[in-house]
């Protein structure tokens, strides 16, 4: 006796997109077959979905959740927590989220890790995972526990090449520092996670502007280049290649960035692109808007011909997945910032993500519906080592799965979403949206109507894949 089937959708699978039956028991997928191939007495319950898409549950392979920040009172508070934007998560199509465990003390990384669960474990309605994060100086014992905490199941790790900010300072690893990770990273078969600007023209940049009185929020493209970009993506890609360590350039913003990859790619290294849904729809013209900081991130928003070249990068393999780098606040405290030294970064997207990329790549640009999947859900999956398990409608993989129904058109609203009170995807054209979406078996979301309980996220412990370690396997 299966405990569900979806019957009749437009399935996507690892072998191609068809008309197919899922069968479920328990956690995971137990059979795909021909349409009506097993009987209604053979489920606990039977779905109809003809019509509709039948996809894997979307990965986010980058959000903060209870992440520090200035809050409009001039105190320090946190953005929402996990039992916040994994329930629009959920709302959104999206099954899996990758936060990061940050070693902000000077404490072990088993600690750092064990910190982390507190706000997570039972606090999460969808399944994750993290993304060990080092900040400043890496100490030598730091050093050496750090090779225990990749094989067992923490495989990534966040480097910030920048302290992004004049007012950060601590959170930049210094090369020679990253040199000694990199070799650890390859000798474990980890996976470097990197945040890369070049912290000299950025400062530069911030002393430049100020001193000349530039200040305002709408400058950020200068401080935040390309050219930045450029310089900080080729030193990590040289030292990379250097030590055979695997690359993961997350929020990749600039044309320059992507070239970098491709070029690195053409030479057999295995490195990756990650960029965001805001870095391909907005440039820094909207910060001209109202409220123009909901569009802001770091590094910053960059020029059309920008936005052009991550466009490619989905097409020629630069860029492997979208993600969000989301931060859940308030709008008042999103724009409280409005300096170039103060902008807050970040912003609420993950339950929009799946229906604005459906939106832009397969309805506007064209792309087939494994294209689209693999850039929000499979290859996200395959690159953090959670593949076939999650990002696979496949047999024996968890019954993460997200129905979209595209009959609906219509517009992103604020009052529709689950997560703050705004959006920067408001107004924004929709023509597909998850009407149905469930974790490892469980249906959470259907029809508008929540079922989840905050027990049921699972943390994800990963292995990355050889393939992925030793080529550019995607």
């Amino acid at each position: 006796m299966f405990d569900l089937i979806l019957r009749g959708g437009t399935v996507v699978t690892p072998h191609g997109v068809g008309v197919h039956d899922i069968a479920v028991s328990g956690e995971t997928i137990a059979a795909i077959t021909n349409p009506g191939a097993i009987g209604d007495d053979q489920a606990k319950r039977s779905v109809d979905v003809s019509g509709k898409i039948v996809m894997p549950g979307g990965i986010d392979p980058h959000v903060h959740c209870k992440w520090i920040m200035p809050m409009p009172d001039g105190s320090i508070g946190y953005t929402g927590g996990p039992e916040v934007v994994s329930r629009a998560a959920l709302f959104g199509g999206t099954t899996t989220m990758i936060d990061f465990a940050a070693r902000l003390d000077e404490i072990p990384l088993r600690e750092v890790i064990a910190k982390r669960d507190e706000d997570w474990v039972d606090n999460c309605y969808c399944d994750y995972a993290y993304h060990v994060m080092l900040l400043g100086d890496v100490e030598p014992p730091v050093l050496k526990e750090l090779e225990s905490v990749l094989t067992d199941g923490y495989p990534t790790v966040k480097i910030f090449t920048t302290n992004i900010t004049p007012s950060r300072s601590g959170r930049m690893v210094h090369f020679g520092d990253i040199w000694e990770v990199f070799k650890i990273i390859t000798r474990s078969g980890g996976l470097g996670v990197i945040h890369a600007e070049d912290n000299d023209i950025v400062m530069h940049m911030y002393e430049k502007l100020i001193r000349e009185g530039r200040v305002s929020f709408h400058n950020l493209a200068e401080v935040h280049n390309t050219l930045s970009e450029d310089l900080s993506f080729r030193r990590v890609i040289r030292l990379a290649e250097a030590e055979k360590t695997p690359l993961y350039m997350m929020h990749v913003s600039a044309g320059t960035g992507v070239q970098a990859i491709r070029e690195a790619r053409a030479k057999g290294q295995p490195i990756y692109g990650e960029t965001l849904h805001q870095y391909m729809l907005y440039n820094s013209e909207d910060y001209k808007r109202p409220n123009g900081q909901m569009y802001h991130t770091y590094p910053s928003l960059k020029s059309p011909e920008d936005q052009a070249e991550l466009w490619a990068g989905t097409l020629d393999g630069a860029i492997n997945a979208v993600a969000t780098d989301e931060i859940c606040c308030t709008l008042q405290t999103k724009i409280i910032g409005d300096r170039i030294d103060d902008t807050t970064g970040g912003n609420a997207g993950v339950e929009p993500r799946i229906g604005v990329m459906y939106q832009e790549m397969v309805k506007v640009r064209g792309y087939s519906l494994g294209r689209f999947v693999d850039l929000v859900s499979t290859n996200a999956a395959k690159i953090m080592g959670m593949y076939p398990r999650k990002g696979a409608i496949a047999v024996g993989s968890d019954a993460d799965i997200a129905v979209l129904d595209t009959t609906i058109n219509k517009k992103v609203r604020v009052e529709d979403l689950h997560e703050t009170d705004y959006s920067p995807w408001e107004g924004h054209d929709i023509s597909a949206w998850p009407v149905m979406t469930v974790l490892r078996g469980k249906v959470m979301v259907e029809n508008g109507k929540f079922k989840g309980d905050l027990k049921d996220g699972k943390y994800l412990k990963r292995e990355i894949a050889a393939d992925i370690r030793t080529g550019p396997a995607l």
